[in-house]
C-alpha cells in the first residue's frame, strides 16, 4: 500500500498527457514507439501539465471552486496519509469525477482537432513558418506519397509512381496512378503500394539516347483495376506529382478548328 496508491495517483494525473502526445503526433510506426524514453515523459509531462493548468482555470471560473494542493500531496505521501484523504475526496466525488472526465475528452480531442487543423492549413509544409514546429517529423513517407509538401493552390491532382522490381530473370519497370499506400507498423517503413491503370515493360527497354520518348508501346497494361507492388520487392521508386491543366479553345491551332467537319 506503501506504493500502489501514490503510483495510481501519479498514472491518473499524467494520463491526459500522453493520451495527448499520441493523438497529436501523426507517425509511421504505430506498434512501437523507438523515441527516447525520456523525452516520451517530458513530452507527455509538459502536456499533462498544461492540460491541469487549463482545467484549473477553466474550473475556477465556473465553479470558483480551488484546487486543495495540501490533499494532493497527501495522496502521494507513504502509507497511512493517503487513507486519511480518502474522506475528503469522497466528500467532492461528483466534481472530482467531472473533472478528470472532461480532462480525459480534452486529451484526446483537442490533439486531434490540432492536427486536423495543421493538415487543412498545411502548416507543415515546407516553407511554411510554422513547419519548424507543426511538421511531423516522424511521417517521411507521408510527406512524400501525397504531395503534402505543396501550397493549396499547387496541389497535384494525381501522383504518377514508376517502381524498378527485380523479378528474377530481370528487372522490370512498374508505373501506375498511386490510389494507395500502407506502412509497417513496427518500423514505419513502407510497406506495400496500390497503382490503378498499372503497366509494365523490361527495364532494359529504356529510353533512347536522343531523348525522344520511344513511343508507348514500350509499356504493356496490366489487366484488373489495381495492382500491388511490395517495397521489399523494389530496387528503386520515382514519385511523380502531377496537375491537369485546361487548354482554353482559345489557344487551339487554326489546323485543328479546320479539321472539324461542318454540319450538313
Amino acid at each position: 500500500m506503501n506504493l500502489a496508491l501514490p503510483t495510481v495517483v501519479v498514472f491518473i494525473l499524467l494520463l491526459p498527457g500522453f493520451i495527448f502526445r499520441s493523438r497529436l503526433k501523426r507517425v509511421e510506426r504505430t506498434s512501437l514507439d523507438f523515441s527516447p524514453f525520456g523525452a516520451v515523459v517530458a513530452e507527455a509531462v509538459f502536456f499533462a501539465a498544461v492540460l491541469h493548468a487549463a482545467a484549473l482555470l477553466l474550473l475556477f471560473w465556473v465553479t470558483g471552486a480551488l484546487p486543495d494542493l495540501a490533499l494532493l500531496l497527501t495522496l502521494l505521501a507513504p502509507s497511512p496519509a493517503p487513507l486519511n484523504a480518502i474522506p475528503a475526496i469522497g466528500q467532492h466525488a461528483g466534481l472530482v469525477t467531472g473533472y478528470f472526465g472532461l480532462l480525459l475528452v480534452a486529451s484526446w480531442l483537442v490533439p486531434t482537432l490540432t492536427r486536423w487543423l495543421i493538415t487543412v492549413g498545411r502548416l507543415d509544409r515546407l516553407g511554411h513558418p510554422l513547419s519548424p514546429i507543426a511538421r511531423f517529423h516522424q511521417a517521411p513517407w507521408y510527406y512524400l506519397l501525397t504531395g503534402a509538401d505543396f501550397a493549396a493552390d499547387e496541389l497535384p491532382d494525381y501522383i504518377r509512381v514508376t517502381a524498378v522490381v527485380d523479378v528474377g530473370k530481370g528487372a522490370v519497370l512498374y508505373r501506375g496512378t498511386l490510389e494507395e499506400w500502407f506502412t509497417n507498423p513496427d518500423d514505419g517503413q513502407l510497406d506495400r503500394i496500390v497503382l490503378s491503370a498499372a503497366s509494365r515493360r523490361p527495364f532494359e527497354l529504356d529510353k533512347p539516347l536522343d531523348g525522344s520518348d520511344g513511343g508507348a508501346e514500350r509499356f504493356y497494361p496490366i489487366d484488373g483495376d489495381y495492382f500491388v507492388l511490395r517495397y521489399e520487392h523494389m530496387l528503386s521508386l520515382n514519385v511523380q506529382y502531377m496537375r491537369i491543366i485546361e487548354q482554353p479553345d482559345d489557344d487551339l491551332p487554326d489546323d485543328e478548328e479546320a479539321d472539324t467537319p461542318a454540319a450538313q
